[in-house]
This record gives C-alpha cells, sequence and structure tokens, in this order.
C-alpha cells in the first residue's frame, strides 16, 4: 500500500503548500496522538530546526496532540539525532522533529520517532495516514493534555555526543572548523569540539531563521574549504541544517563525503578488531566504496535510498555501520539514527588512533567518476516506466560493461527524478547521464 503523506524521512514541502500548512500540522498531530492514546501513551517530545516556519508548525502540531489527549515536551532549536535520543532518555512515546533537514528555509518537515528513538515503519505510518482521513475531534477538556518544556535538553544532549569518544581522551591540540548550516547545531557543535578540547573556529553559527542551508553547510562547502584554508586549520566539519548529516573538508581543502567517512571509519574497525560483519551503503553509493571495502574483506551491501532503508539492512545482517553518500552516517553501537556529531567524533577517533590526516586515511578509497542529474518531474507521466527511458537506459548500460551502472528513481524528498551514471574514467559520464536526462525529461513534457 502507498503512502499518501509520508516520503522517505516524514512529511515534506513547501511551506504554507499542502501539506506543509498549519491545518495539516494540526490534524497530523491529532492523528498521530490519537493512535498514541489508544495504545494507552502520554507523551511525545517536539523539537524543531532553526527555520523561521518552525514556530508556526510547532504550535499546529502542538495543538493537535493536546486535543487528543497527548502531553507535549518542548526542546526549542535541536539536531534531529537530540530528539531521537530524548525520546529514550525520557521514556517518551514519541519524538517530532520540525525540520527540512539540507533544504532551503521557505521548505519544512514533520519527522517522527518511536520511543526507541528509530523512524517509524512503514505500517506506523500508514496507520497515522489511515486517522488523517477521519474527522478531527477533541477530547474532553478534562482529558486535555498539557505542555512543558526540557529545559536542559542542549546539555543533555552535548553531554550524549561526549559519551560516545573514547573515555580518557580529548581533542587538544586540534584545530577544527565547525560550519553549523545556521541550523540546529549552532548551539550544540561548537559545545561538543569545544569541552573536548578542541580549538575550533565556527562559521554558519547565527541562525535568522531565513539563512538556514543558505551556502553553507554540509550541502554548500565552499565556505567551509575557504575557511579551513585561510585558518591553516587541521579540518573543516559542516553539518546540515538539522545535523544529522555531516561532511569533512580535510587541511588542504579536499572533501570527504559520506562514502570517505564511512570507509575511514570501517578501515579503523576492522584494523583494530572492533568490526562487526560489514557496511551497508545505498544505491547511489559510489563503486569505489564497495571496491575499498573489498580489498579489506569487509562486506558491503545495499538498501534502497533512505536511513530507515539503511537501518532495516543493517539490522538483518546484524551489523552496525552504514550510511549514505550525502554524509547520513548511521553507527548503531552509538547511536539508533544517523547523527552528523557522533559520526564526525568517530572519524577523529580513527584519526587520532591511527595517527593519520583525513587524507592519509581515505588514500585507498578510490571514487569512480559519478555524475547526478537532477529532473524536475510535473508527476503526470511515470518517464521511468516509458519505454524509450528504459531503452536509453539499455543502451547506456551495454556501452559501460561491468565497468559502470546506472540509477534512476524518484527523489523521496523533492519533485525530481535523480539520475545518477557511475563508470570508469574512460567513459564520459556526464554525456551519458545528460543523455538519459534528456529523454526523461522529453516524456514528461509530452505529458
Amino acid at each position: 500500500m502507498s503512502r499518501k503523506y509520508f516520503g522517505t524521512d516524514g512529511v515534506r514541502g513547501l511551506v504554507g503548500q499542502f501539506p506543509i500548512t498549519p491545518e495539516f500540522a494540526m490534524k497530523l498531530g491529532y492523528a498521530a496522538g490519537t493512535i498514541m492514546a489508544e495504545a494507552g501513551t502520554s507523551e511525545v517530545i517536539i523539537g524543531k530546526d532553526t527555520r523561521i516556519s518552525g514556530y508556526l508548525l510547532e504550535s499546529a502540531m502542538e495543538a493537535g496532540f493536546i486535543a487528543a489527549g497527548v502531553n507535549v515536551a518542548l526542546t526549542g532549536p535541536l539536531p534531529t539525532p537530540a530528539i531521537a535520543y530524548l525520546a529514550q532518555t525520557f521514556r517518551a512515546d514519541a519524538g517530532v522533529v520540525i525540520s527540512a533537514s539540507h533544504n532551503p528555509y521557505h521548505d519544512n518537515g514533520i519527522k517522527f520517532f518511536s520511543t526507541t528513538g528509530t523512524k517509524l515503519t512503514d505500517d506506523n505510518e500508514l496507520a497515522i495516514e489511515a486517522q488523517l482521513d477521519q474527522p478531527m475531534g477533541c477530547v474532553a477538556s478534562d482529558k486535555l493534555g498539557k505542555v512543558r518544556r526540557i529545559n536542559d535538553a542542549a546539555g543533555r544532549y552535548i553531554e550524549f555526543c561526549k559519551s560516545t569518544f573514547d573515555k580518557g581522551s580529548n581533542l587538544k591540540g586540534m584545530h577544527i572548523v565547525l560550519d553549523c548550516a545556521h541550523g540546529a547545531t549552532y548551539h550544540i557543535a561548537p559545545a561538543v569540539f569545544r569541552e573536548l578540547g578542541a580549538e575550533i573556529t565556527v562559521i554558519g553559527a547565527s541562525p535568522n531563521g531565513l539563512n538556514i542551508n543558505n551556502e553553507c553547510g554540509a550541502t554548500h562547502l565552499d565556505a567551509l574549504v575557504a575557511k579551513v584554508l585561510e585558518t591553516g586549520a587541521d579540518m573543516g566539519i559542516a553539518f546540515d541544517g538539522d545535523g544529522d548529516r555531516v561532511m569533512m573538508v580535510d587541511r588542504d581543502g579536499s572533501v570527504i563525503d559520506g562514502d570517505g567517512i564511512l570507509y575511514i571509519i570501517a578501515r579503523h574497525l576492522q584494523k583494530t578488531g572492533a568490526m562487526e560483519g560489514g557496511v551497508v551503503g545505498t544505491l547511489m553509493a559510489n563503486l569505489g566504496l564497495e571496491l575499498a571495502l573489498k580489498a579489506l574483506d569487509i562486506p558491503f551491501a545495499r538498501s534502497k535510498v533512505g536511513d530507515r532503508y539503511v537501518v532495516e539492512l543493517l539490522k538483518e545482517h546484524n551489523w552496525t555501520l552504514g550510511g549514505e553518500n550525502s554524509g547520513h552516517i548511521l553507527s548503531l553501537k552509538q547511536h539508533t539514527t544517523g547523527d552528523g556529531i557522533i559520526a564526525a567524533l568517530q572519524v577523529l577517533k580513527a584519526l587520532q588512533h591511527m595517527g593519520e590526516t583525513l587524507s592519509e586515511a581515505r588514500a585507498d578509497l578510490i571514487m569512480l567518476p559519478q555524475v547526478l542529474v537532477n529532473v524536475r518531474f510535473s508527476g503526470k507521466t511515470a518517464p521511468l516506466e516509458a519505454e524509450s527511458v528504459k531503452a536509453v537506459v539499455a543502451e547506456v548500460e551495454a556501452e559501460m560493461g561491468e565497468k559502470g551502472r546506472v540509477l534512476l528513481r524518484k527523489s523521496g524528498t523533492e519533485p525530481l527524478i535523480r539520475v545518477m551514471v557511475e563508470a570508469q574514467a574512460s567513459f564520459d559520464v556526464p554525456a551519458l547521464a545528460q543523455r538519459i536526462a534528456d529523454e526523461v525529461q522529453r516524456i514528461d513534457e509530452l505529458g
């Protein structure tokens, strides 16, 4: 059964347009709260990032939960993984994050965590969607939920992040540039790294509600690269707007993406005998990562795109490390969900133990040229099912043989068809990707 509102990471869209409206947010809170109340549960934690629409959606969600008889605990701006952690530590029945992650300020979204700090299952989301189709009501006045604020939420999460670093170790002597994307890590990441002893330079930490992810953070690394080179720092670390993604920059300005981060952590675990099974990447993971892990005798498996699917495959294999090349890294020994700060700390631990720089630690990871073309999708056609699109894909795959691969998929968060082509450098990868993208666009325009 397909979902009507939930994508790969909650409900997301342009603020003011359905479903990201105050009316829908209130009904969503009521629907989720009604299901919780039926199960005898009583409290949900609501957090948000720094975009201006968070105030609006937070109030609407709060009203919906209260009308369903569910108590609400508010945290204010906090990274998404902080809400997953707090849902567990406070024994809350669910956690809600109001965030559009790496998207610009005019987008927003709503995602849920269970009491165990994991994303909701497809069945959970389908149950909420079914409840959304029912009329909204309100419990009796004496059954209404109450609201409180968790005043020490930030401090609790800061201490949790620090606890994942080796006890007795510190970051003294390291100069790190942090780019907080004017997002939810702006008051968290600097405290974590400073309290662990690092000298830090901070950029992207002055949120005004409108500048989240604006030419900064994990999706726009130019400012971080420039600041690392300007200050002579040992490295730079960039988070996205809600803090569940991380990208890193070495002292020479070279960028280490999610594939590189996964490789560094896995290599260190393998060398220290702490590797548990293998690594899960997604369909978007570079073939170079798979080959580099194979050289280390580390098994590798691919899931569908989306951290929930990475987690599902990790649990299926009983492994603990996985992630996406976008920088969404899951280290289940440390946390139940992707956490940019914790992933960065795992890399720093690896570098300290091995006495290497970022570039040295990932030297044996040879990335194959990969081109991703995003095609705006009207939704009126099904271009991925078109015979002409399938024919072009078959032609490209035949040209590359075993030296490359093609992946087409719909974005779960934006109205886009993503066309990815990856192959050895001997191929004109951009031209191959554009050939497929042009046909996808043509079919969509035909309507």
